[in-house]
């Protein structure tokens, strides 16, 4: 099985495109961040369980099938926040579980700030989502944590990766499958995606440094 699948598609290389550019607006970096989610989150959910089911049309019956088993969304505070609303576009009922996370600006590392997972009662499938894996350091600890909880299939979504984050998470996992938009090479000494996107937290939500 790959464990890492890099969407090969024209519209990813457009809305990537979009999302790299320094000059793209809040507004259209958002909106393209959500068509990179929404063709994420069919890539990663092509093999999740379904089951046969028979339908009535206001004709006949038609066979199809149906989703089964229970599917939890996972964004990483906070700018997994801003891959929710696709996701849950083409998984309508699925569970949205938050964990918090922020980066020691002066040690790189991922700090834990906020878990309400319950005890009890893991989903059957938990997708992650982090517009960025870079270090790798978040989401391992939030890989971690849901296997702890008993979740057994855990698939990470990420607009841009960085190799070296991508080798960490594979690393220190062997249980989890990886879906991205684009692989770059390498990170610079402040632990930031080269050439990626800057910091999708803050052009999501608008909140860059004046």
């Amino acid at each position: 099985m790959e464990r890492v699948t890099c969407l090969d598609h024209p519209l990813v290389q457009h809305h990537l495109c979009e999302v790299r550019d320094q000059n793209t607006k809040p507004a259209a970096f958002r909106a393209a961040v959500s068509r990179l989610a929404m063709l994420l989150g069919v890539y990663a959910t092509a093999d999740i369980f379904s089951r046969q089911v028979t339908v009535q049309t206001p004709l006949a019956t038609a066979d199809g099938r149906r989703l089964d088993g229970r599917v939890g969304i996972v964004p990483i505070l906070r700018a997994g926040l801003g891959l929710v609303d696709p996701v849950l576009q083409l998984l309508p009922d699925a569970q949205v579980w938050h964990l918090g996370l922020y980066r020691n600006e002066q040690t790189a590392e991922p700090v834990s700030y906020y878990d309400k997972l319950p005890e009890a009662g893991p989903p059957h499938v938990a997708l992650v989502l982090d517009p960025m894996l870079a270090t790798g350091g978040s989401v391992s600890l939030v890989i971690e944590r849901l296997t702890r909880w008993g979740v057994g299939d855990i698939r990470v979504l990420s607009v841009i990766a960085a190799r070296p984050g991508i080798d960490f998470v594979l690393h220190r996992h062997n249980n989890i499958r990886v879906y991205v938009c684009a692989i770059d090479p390498h990170l610079n000494q402040q632990s930031f995606i080269v050439p990626g996107l800057g910091d999708a937290g803050d052009r999501i939500f608008d909140t860059s440094p004046a």
